[in-house]
């Protein structure tokens, strides 16, 4: 009975994750619209964002041409 209790939780744990998430990218498109002077929101995997470059190709990436500007200016 105990592991059906912990496998109930788990799945309604990921359940309000995911429903976390869609809500949180429904407020984000919301603002987006409110405020176009900011650009559109960035979906996820279209476009630069987070840790990695995720443009389509890396050399055309604007985060990938500033870390290089800045590695020719200040090489170690």
């Amino acid at each position: 009975m105990e592991m059906l209790v912990n496998f109930l939780v788990a799945a309604l744990g990921i359940l309000v994750l995911l429903s976390g998430w869609i809500f949180v990218q429904h407020i984000t498109r919301g603002y987006s619209e409110r405020h176009p002077e900011f650009g559109p929101a960035r979906e996820e995997g279209g476009g630069c964002g987070g840790l990695f470059c995720l443009c389509q190709n890396g050399q055309d990436c604007p985060k990938e041409k500033l870390k290089q500007a800045i590695r020719r200016k200040h090489p170690h």
